[in-house]
């Protein structure tokens, strides 16, 4: 059984293969009769003005030899001594045929880069639009109640579907404003809803900061005691 079916396969493929080198034969081949015909035809019309003005001529000068016949027999047998020229006439054309092409080609790339040069002012545009933190501290600003990543990254792809917003990158963005005391972070459960800071709202004094500050009163007055009590002993 596997060997009929692997049989079948193979005269499928050779019957599929010989009828695909018949069809490009037969295009082929239908081609160049039609170039020789169109060159045929030519020398028909050629042949036919040719014989309109020698009968032109001879009425003007009043011959009166026999009236020669226009039938398709002459000009078939004078035809049949010149059967190179349609291939002649053929390769003129295909050449006319890839000079068309070539400048079509040149045209759409002519069009083409003109299309390019129209499109850079509008990627200057585009860099005049809002940054990512500005939309998300505008839009934070706008909530009365806290807001998760996804929320957020939702609500702005549906406010500006042209921009790729992800959700990843918006939770980033919105750790790095907690972290520069521009948002509020607070967690619920396994959620985290984050806020905007008000803007007269002063950012949370650090700890750091204060030690030093507590710290310097002390030595200066340690400084002092020891200073009276050296004044004394002397």
């Amino acid at each position: 059984m596997p060997d009929t079916t692997t049989t079948s396969t193979e005269l499928t493929s050779q019957y599929t293969a010989q009828v695909v080198a018949d069809l490009e034969r037969n295009a082929k081949e239908q081609e160049r009769i039609g170039a020789e015909m169109e060159a045929l035809q030519e020398q028909l019309n050629a042949l036919r003005h040719d014989h309109s003005v020698l009968t032109n001529l001879r009425q003007a000068l009043g011959a009166t030899a026999a009236p020669v016949g226009t039938g398709p027999e002459p000009t078939a047998a004078a035809s049949v001594p010149r059967q190179k020229a349609p291939a002649k006439s053929a390769e003129g054309k295909r050449a006319r045929v890839r000079k068309s092409d070539s400048k079509k080609a040149d045209s759409a790339k002519a069009t083409a880069a003109r299309a390019s040069a129209a499109k850079r002012p509008a990627a200057k545009d585009t860099s005049t639009q809002p940054t990512l933190i500005e939309l998300i501290r505008r839009y934070l600003t706008e909530q009365r109640e806290p807001r998760s990543a996804a929320e957020v990254s939702t609500a702005l792809v549906q406010t500006h579907p042209e921009r790729r917003i992800q959700t990843n990158v918006v939770r980033t963005t919105l750790e790095n404003l907690v972290a520069k005391s521009h948002a509020h972070r607070a967690k619920q459960g396994t959620s985290v809803f984050y806020t905007a800071v008000e803007a007269d709202e002063p950012p949370a004094p650090s700890t750091a900061a204060e030690q030093p500050a507590k710290a310097e009163p002390k030595v200066k007055t340690e400084a002092k005691v020891k200073a009276a009590a050296k004044t004394d002993s002397d």
